[in-house]
């Protein structure tokens, strides 16, 4: 199975101190345990927004894919990109990974509220902005054909709770939070796999 992995900086492993300990590897290894034979590559770039989508899908359909992982939206965020546009984006994505014949699992953007560079005062907005972009892309991806993983429910209360999760710059995830990540996400790839 052709495993690709897109998106951004947190599909790519940013903030780990093992390569191991990232997206890709940790879901490849559980699918291998379900007896699965994995070809992982990721595409994900750091700093990545919906819009540099287009160009890891290209890549992505050029190598070959049967399952892509696309995990999106924080730079999107933090760059003011509206959410119509960037779910646009998004979607568009999606069906050309569809069209080529792939399953799409996505994870929609985290709620950035719980970073601790965000003012307390600030956080109750910056939480509204993150779910109702969110909630762009989750309509976007569904239009699609594709399947989201609803990590953001899963992950941001024990983000908000515990700080090991980050790493040390405080905005990525560090080895012990991409674990948390890639066990809230397991569930809608194995989904996907047996449908």
């Amino acid at each position: 199975m052709r495993l690709r992995l897109l998106g951004d900086s947190i599909a790519a492993g940013v903030g780990s101190t093992s390569r191991e300990d990232t997206l890709g590897p940790l879901l490849a290894a559980r699918l291998r345990a379900a007896g699965h034979h994995v070809d992982l590559q990721v595409h994900a770039v750091p700093g990545a927004r919906s819009a540099d989508l287009k160009a890891q899908v290209r890549a992505a359909i050029a190598g070959g894919v049967d399952l892509a992982v696309i995990v999106i939206g924080a730079n999107d965020l933090t760059r003011f990109v509206p959410a119509h546009v960037g779910a646009q984006q998004l979607h568009d994505a999606v069906a050309d990974l569809r069209g080529a014949g792939a399953a799409v699992v996505v994870s929609t953007a985290p709620d950035l509220s719980v970073v601790a560079h965000v003012p307390p005062a600030l956080r109750d907005v910056v939480s509204a902005v993150s779910r109702d972009y969110a909630k762009a892309q989750l309509q976007a991806v569904i239009r699609a054909g594709g399947v989201v993983a609803h990590v953001e429910r899963a992950v941001t209360s024990k983000f908000a709770a515990d700080p090991s999760l980050f790493a040390a710059d405080r905005f990525h995830p560090s080895s012990a939070g991409y674990r948390v990540i890639a066990e809230a996400l397991a569930p809608a790839v194995e989904a996907v796999l047996q449908a």
